[in-house]
């Protein structure tokens, strides 16, 4: 008799978490959603939170609020959501840094990516462009190896920061080319664009908006991109798997994430609205533009792409000394 009565007990439980998370669902959102971004305004996390957030303000009737929660290379933020309640109402604007690389470089960085989010959708990815000052004597990216081999330890690539992805893509770079060259990092892309401008370095592996304007006035040279295929905006620059390295890829990439626990009716909900706006092209034009690349995508074809990553940057890492910050 006491095995029939727990067992009632045990179905009215499913039972009831069953119709809560579908009642969740159903009535989802009925509050404003912050999508935390973990850096300062401007970043390609910021751009697609706030160009996401007002196309899903207007979808679903409710308001989506970006909040800017820099600090920690982005440690602080995603620790805030990793730790927020799992009802839908904080989400993550992850990006490839903090998503991938951070927990590789720093193990007591605070979080874990596979256990404490849920990914929901890859909003977008960006190539990153390798670039040169517009003066130098290199035009193109087998150019520049062959000069960087005869001066061996002579010449420079900057940096945005140790351990970012375009560090780690120029490591890739000169590790797989053989050249041996000095690395010189800064605080932040702005002051590596400055010095890279005045000649004080000699390559930088950006974003695309940050190089973009300087490559059409011709005061930077773009010598390639680092993805697979080539950028729309920029057709005739070839790919570093064109000309080097078969198979290079590395983009920043930025998706949307929940805390773990969250109801799969609400992150299955955000997945179809989120690739319902990655359709619209209203959304889409003005990042292509801007080199972002986007295509609809589900849960688990995320998921997959941070297992690559993660694969990637792991293999890429144990060749050499990162020191967290």
């Amino acid at each position: 008799m006491i095995k029939i009565i727990f067992q009632a007990l045990l179905l009215a439980l499913v039972f009831s978490q069953h119709c809560s998370a579908q009642n969740s669902s159903q009535t989802y959102p009925n509050k404003p959603v912050s999508i935390i971004v973990t850096y300062a305004p401007g970043g390609l996390g910021d751009v697609l939170a706030r160009r996401l957030a007002e196309k899903l303000s207007v979808r679903t009737k409710q308001s989506f609020v970006v909040e800017n929660k820099p600090g920690a290379t982005g440690a602080l933020g995603t620790r805030f959501v990793a730790k927020s309640k799992a009802d839908g109402y904080t989400l993550l604007l992850g990006q490839t840094g903090e998503m991938v690389i951070n927990p590789l470089v720093n193990k007591d960085v605070g979080y874990e990516p596979a256990k404490d989010f849920k990914q929901i959708a890859l909003i977008g990815e960006a190539p990153l462009i390798l670039v040169s000052p517009g003066n130098s004597s290199y035009r193109t990216l087998p150019e520049f190896i062959k000069l960087a081999k005869s001066k061996s330890g002579e010449m420079t690539y900057a940096s945005s920061g140790s351990g970012t992805p375009g560090h780690l893509a120029a490591v890739a770079l000169v590790q797989d080319m053989n050249i041996n060259m000095t690395h010189a990092p800064y605080k932040g892309a702005g002051q590596a664009l400055t010095d890279l401008l005045g000649g004080h370095v000699d390559i930088f592996f950006s974003s695309a908006p940050a190089v973009l304007p300087h490559i059409e006035s011709k005061t930077l040279r773009a010598l390639a991109v680092s993805s697979e295929k080539r950028m729309a905006v920029l057709p005739e620059v070839h790919t570093v798997s064109e000309d080097a390295i078969r198979g290079f890829n590395f983009t920043l990439w930025g998706g949307v994430f929940a805390p773990a626990g969250t109801p799969n009716a609400i992150t299955n909900y955000l997945n179809t609205e989120i690739n319902e706006v990655l359709k619209d092209p209203a959304f889409t034009t003005q990042l292509e533009k801007d080199g972002i690349l986007i295509k609809p995508n589900s849960s688990a074809e995320f998921g997959d792409l941070m297992k690559r990553e993660t694969i990637k940057y792991t293999k890429l890492l144990k060749t050499i000394e990162i020191k967290s910050e």
